[in-house]
């Protein structure tokens, strides 16, 4: 206990002594300076030197154990995981954009560790600024009952506002559709030979949003339009906010065993049609352990029956919509994987209230599949095919409201 009360102790007069030099702007990461090691035989060190001090603080976060780190603001460019990782006792590391003005550096333990000592020493000449944190083992239960991400409204984004409830737009109203770029920041996604899937994601969700807008019968929201990361909580809850008529998640994965080729759409399902599909919501889901939100908890069992009650309406137009989306990409050109319409449990569509699906525009780990995406004239083709999808659904879905019992 003493321990924790000193690194909180610690935190919170690096934050007081930052806030008071009043720091901006970008702190650089030198990595020749910096590294994470062992301290000792079961300890942990990380070393971070940056080109001035920043406002930081740090927590933890159970299930898997980590170790997070926000600071106001890192710029990473030019760092790899490998140039800091030198401690077996580390998973892995990763870094990046949290939100825009927000870094964030997270550390999966190989074990619980609890934080020892923080400081951050600032030169008084040079302005330079140097991190050091210290891990020391610790229990399990105890690791998880002091586990959590702090609340903290100088540090946190806002919460979501309400949407009033029971508005109705008229049947000439441009549809909301809710484009979501999967991945940011942090959570690179699917890489290969440079690429990440989180950007080429942001490329064609920008590109997709255009061909809509221009279409004139659409009204469109992303849930990120820069490098950032957003939990899959908060993109669920950009879509809610913005009284979303479709939820459109834009993904181009990588699968390592196998082979995958062509288009897919998914839609929720409880259990996945395939081994692949598994795998992907395996990937995806994994993103939202970045930031500490769990979705995977049961609700009440009030909440649970009135959930169920609104995806019983729900769940045909998300299907049929799955499908209007396939027929649009198939008649673009494509080209669509031989089963192109599948399900799995990602909870990026768990919106009980509103169809939504995930949608794979190719894989990277297909040779085919990456010079599309890597192909404007493609990619244009692709959102034609997206767009004419939702007006064909759109139609048939007017036509279909009124048998709908209300």
């Amino acid at each position: 206990m003493s321990r924790i009360i000193a690194a909180l102790a610690s935190f919170w007069l690096a934050i007081a002594a930052a806030s008071a030099q009043d720091f901006s702007g970008l702190a650089r990461l030198d990595a020749t300076q910096s590294g994470i090691t062992d301290d000792g035989w079961t300890g942990l060190r990380i070393e971070l030197a940056l080109s001035q001090g920043v406002p930081y603080r740090l927590f933890t976060l159970d299930e898997p154990a980590r170790l997070v780190l926000d600071f106001q603001e890192v710029d990473w460019g030019g760092v790899s995981p490998g140039q800091l990782l030198q401690s077996k006792q580390l998973k892995q590391v990763q870094f990046g954009t949290y939100v825009p003005g927000w870094s964030r550096m997270v550390l999966e333990l190989a074990e619980p560790m609890a934080v020892a000592g923080a400081e951050m020493q600032i030169d008084s000449a040079s302005g330079r600024a140097h991190l050091t944190v210290t891990l020391a083992p610790q229990s399990a239960e105890a690791f998880a009952s002091n586990a959590g991400a702090p609340h903290d409204p100088r540090w946190d984004l806002p919460e979501p506002a309400d949407v009033p409830a029971g508005l109705r737009r008229g049947p000439d109203a441009p549809l909301i559709v809710v484009l979501d770029p999967g991945h940011g920041g942090i959570d690179p996604g699917a890489e290969t030979g440079g690429l990440f899937e989180k950007d080429l994601m942001l490329r064609f969700a920008r590109e997709l949003r255009e061909v809509l807008l221009r279409a004139g019968d659409f009204q469109v929201v992303l849930t990120r339009d820069s490098d950032h990361f957003v939990s899959l909580e908060q993109r669920v809850a950009i879509a809610h906010q913005a009284g979303a008529d479709v939820f459109l998640s834009l993904h181009a994965d990588s699968l390592a065993e196998g082979q995958a080729h062509g288009a897919t759409v998914h839609v929720l399902s409880r259990a996945a049609s395939d081994v692949a599909s598994a795998k992907l919501a395996e990937r995806h889901d994994r993103g939202d352990l970045l930031s500490g939100v769990d979705l995977s908890q049961a609700d009440d069992r009030v909440t649970g029956i009135l959930l169920d009650l609104a995806r019983q309406e729900t769940r045909p137009r998300t299907q049929a919509l799955a499908q209007a989306l396939v027929d649009g990409m198939m008649q673009a050109g494509g080209p669509m994987n031989r089963r192109p319409l599948r399900k799995a449990g990602f909870s990026v569509l768990k919106a009980a209230d509103i169809p939504s699906v995930l949608v794979e525009i190719g894989f990277l780990s297909s040779p085919r599949d990456l010079a599309n995406l890597r192909d404007p004239a493609w990619r244009g083709g692709m959102a034609r095919g997206i767009r004419d999808g939702l007006l064909a659904w759109r139609q048939a879905d007017a036509a279909r409201r009124p048998l709908v019992r209300h």
